[in-house]
């Protein structure tokens, strides 16, 4: 491993009340000292923030006053000593502070995921964990959240320990009736058959927990319906603020608009589109018409929204009817699920709030569930499967015991790349070149 020293910020570019960066390695204490002083070195305590006045060690120069913590080695992130650093988010300060670090020997800036692969390396986590890092920075809902905490926790990493485990134990059985193969009766295939099926269902059942992470899309609801049906209206009146211009008269909404609304599953893309009239008024009309449509070709959740003296629209089918004018309301021949909503009043806000939440987010079954999201531990999980079947096909056409053994080393091989017990260089480099340079 680099035995160099690495820094790099650990919050976005850009403006902000707080900052934060992150040193790790053998030169951190070197760190301090050239930033506070010999004192400061001399006198850190670990876990305990200080206040210090930062300075530029070659002119003295204040940098700024900040907060700071010093965690030693082994116990901090990645296994090494580390300096968090805590300047004003002024990118001035922030630049200035990396500069002066990064000028001291022994200190270069950190590669993108580089402190997580010092923690994976320094074993303070193992490398289906490191993968569930980025899914913690990238979660795009609740549920998506939780899922990434129960994996840096070792959900995944504990149920496949078990299935190597397993594994492990029927090759060492395998092998030792190859090396007694003369002087014993022949194996009990129908025993091997039956513990190895066992392993088969739950590396096939991991396999079809599987769910992309690679690209994440917030979920997409969009309101459609007849002009000046109060669409703009109920928008604003979800977001609680005048977002949309909205206006007595017909058409006043051209094109979709496109606003984030934050539900207790995640957040969500809430579109409002241009009114859609049995006819178009003109040739502006009829395009904006058509760009309602195609945006609710894309849509998770359709809301038709409907005042109380207006028909059902034949088309789209919606998956949510909205009337947002409960006092006229019409009957409906569609049995889709419906609700009275006044943007004026705010009845019925919440309970809407609630619906497309419920439509867009689902429920995770049990709280112990999981799912996996890494294309490389899926690879590995189909590795694991193949041998199994293999292992599984041999055994039904009473082979030698030798290839039954290798087949069973594979699978566990497999089983072990996903916790990285078993890992190459270029594994590593491509797993954590997707990480952000502060992680």
């Amino acid at each position: 491993m680099d035995s160099q020293t690495i820094v790099a910020p650990m919050t976005p570019a850009g403006v902000s009340a707080v900052a934060a960066l992150r040193v790790s390695g053998v030169r951190v204490r070197d760190v301090v000292a050239a930033l506070f002083g010999e004192r400061a070195a001399k006198s850190l305590e670990p876990r305990r923030a200080s206040l210090g006045n930062a300075r530029d060690p070659q002119g003295g120069k204040l940098i700024d006053s900040l907060l700071y913590l010093f965690f030693e080695g082994p116990n901090s992130y990645t296994g090494e000593d580390v300096l968090e650093l805590y300047p004003h988010g002024n990118p001035l300060i922030v630049r200035e502070l990396l500069q002066v670090i990064r000028g001291l020997d022994g200190v270069r800036l950190a590669e993108p995921g580089e402190f997580t692969r010092r923690a994976f390396l320094n074993g303070k986590m193992d490398l289906a964990q490191a993968e569930s890092v980025a899914d913690v920075i990238h979660s795009a809902n609740r549920a998506e959240l939780e899922n990434a905490h129960r994996l840096l926790g070792g959900a995944l990493s504990k149920k496949v320990a078990t299935l190597a485990e397993q594994v492990k134990d029927i090759s060492a059985r395998l092998e030792l009736d190859v090396d007694f193969a003369e002087e014993e009766a022949d194996p009990d295939y129908a025993t091997w058959g039956k513990k190895i099926e066992a392993i088969r269902g739950s590396v096939a059942a991991l396999l079809e927990s599987f769910r992309g992470g690679s690209v994440r899309r917030l979920p997409l609801a969009v309101l459609y319906g007849a002009p000046n049906a109060g669409k703009s209206s109920l928008v604003n009146a979800l977001l609680g603020e005048d977002r949309i211009l909205v206006s007595d008269i017909p058409g006043t909404t051209r094109d979709f608009v496109e606003v984030r609304l934050f539900l207790p599953g995640g957040e969500v893309r809430l579109v409002d589109t241009a009114g859609i009239a049995a006819r178009a008024t003109d040739r502006l009309d009829a395009l904006s018409m058509q760009k309602s449509r195609e945006i609710l070709e894309e849509a998770d959740m359709k809301i038709l929204v409907l005042d109380g003296a207006q028909a059902c629209h034949p088309e789209p089918t919606p998956d949510f009817i909205v009337y947002s004018k409960s006092d006229l309301r019409a009957s409906c021949s569609q049995q889709q699920t419906s609700l009275q909503v006044s943007s004026k009043t705010g009845e019925g806000l919440d309970d809407l709030r609630m619906a497309i939440n419920g439509h867009l987010f689902k429920e995770v079954g049990n709280s112990e569930d999981f799912w996996i999201t890494s294309e490389r531990e899926k690879a590995c999980l189909e590795d694991a499967l193949a041998g199994i079947d293999r292992a599984l096909d041999l055994i039904r056409k009473n082979p030698a015991v030798e290839l039954l053994a290798f087949e069973m080393q594979l699978v566990r091989r497999a089983l072990q790349s996903i916790t990285g017990e078993i890992s190459s260089e270029d594994i590593l480099q491509s797993i954590f070149a997707g990480f952000c340079i502060g992680k």
